[in-house]
Formats: C-alpha cells, sequence, structure tokens
C-alpha cells in the first residue's frame, strides 16, 4: 500500500496546531504531537525540518485559512468595522490564530519581522485598508489595522482580563464585546477621513 503523504502531513499539522496552541513553541513536544497524529515522529523532521520550521507550518496554514475566510468587503469605515466585526466572530468561534500569535510574540518577538512571506501577509493587510479607504496613508493604514487584529485577538486569548473588568461571561457578553470593537474600529476609521480630505 502507498504512503499517503498529503494525509500524514495534514494529521501532523492538525496535531500540532492543537499542541502549540496549549502549549506554544517551547513547551510543544515533538513525542505528544506525532502520538496525537498517530504517525512517527521521524516523518515530522522528513517533512518540516525541526520544530521551529513546524510551527512555521501551522501558522502559515492557520494565517491562509483566516486570510480566505475574513476579508475586508467594500468601502469606507463602515467596511473596516464590517471586517473587524467579522474577524471577531471568528476568533471568537476558532482563538487558534490568536493563541498561535501570542505565543510567537512571546516566545520569538523580532525573529518574525525579516519573514517575507509574513511581511506580503501584511502588506496586503494594509492595502485593503488604503483600498477600502482612498488616500489614507501607509502608516495610518498599517496602525488602523494592527488596532483591529488587536482587538480582536486579545480577546479570546485574555479571558481572565475581560473576567476581571467586565464580570461576566457567555453569549450576552461576547455580543457586547463585538459592539465594542466594532464601534471602536468605526470611530477610528472615521477619525482618519478629515485627514484624507485635507490631503
Amino acid at each position: 500500500m502507498a504512503w499517503d503523504t498529503e494525509r500524514t502531513k495534514r494529521l501532523l499539522l492538525e496535531a500540532a496546531t492543537a499542541e502549540f496552541c496549549q502549549f506554544g513553541l517551547a513547551g510543544a513536544r515533538v513525542d505528544r504531537i506525532a502520538a496525537a497524529a498517530g504517525v512517527n515522529k521521524e516523518r515530522i523532521y522528513q517533512y518540516f525540518g525541526k520544530k521551529d520550521l513546524l510551527f512555521d507550518a501551522v501558522i502559515a496554514s492557520q494565517l491562509s485559512k483566516v486570510v480566505d475566510e475574513v476579508r475586508i468587503e467594500g468601502a469606507g469605515p463602515e467596511a473596516l468595522a464590517d471586517y473587524a466585526g467579522r474577524l471577531f466572530d471568528h476568533h471568537h468561534q476558532d482563538a487558534t490564530l490568536p493563541r498561535l500569535l501570542f505565543w510567537e510574540g512571546l516566545e520569538r518577538g523580532e525573529y518574525v519581522v525579516n519573514r517575507p512571506d509574513r511581511a506580503a501577509n501584511c502588506r496586503n493587510k494594509v492595502d485593503g485598508v488604503i483600498r477600502a479607504m482612498p488616500g489614507t496613508s501607509k502608516e495610518d493604514a498599517a496602525d488602523l489595522m494592527l488596532t483591529i487584529i488587536a482587538l480582536c485577538d486579545a480577546w479570546p486569548v485574555l479571558p481572565e482580563l475581560d473576567g476581571l473588568m467586565a464580570g461576566s461571561k457567555g453569549p450576552i457578553r461576547a455580543e457586547r464585546r463585538r459592539k465594542a470593537i466594532v464601534r471602536t474600529v468605526l470611530l477610528a476609521a472615521q477619525a482618519l477621513a478629515p485627514e484624507r480630505s485635507a490631503v
């Protein structure tokens, strides 16, 4: 019987995603990933190289998924507020990418800054803001996109802060938080409008 390489890679990526989400890069164990995938751990090294490269593959896979599923649609401040709401919804349903990005920031910091593939992804996000709000400077677009990502990524990763500050949980709390994020992004995007018309 022929070995199904793509299936094996998929199983390893799925197991690695769960492992990295829970333990981060430093705490993740190749043995646990292989066991969860039902695959010999040597396949990890064969297909992905070392653990760091498997972590890169997991993040790339998750980024691609979110980029495909959540896009800026339309134009104007309302389009960016809508995008923030949909990104929040995505991360509320699946906190995988926010958790991975927080782990990456804690454990790798500046390592990622010089990665051309990641830089291209970020440029595309900034360009999306500029397309939605023509005339916005690259710097303002980058700040606005970073604000959106920070607001949407932090909530599922920092539930203890939300609990301490808001004191409630559940669907009503999630809806309230979503509205707050959408409102914040709308106001931030609208604040850029006078600067655009003055140019």
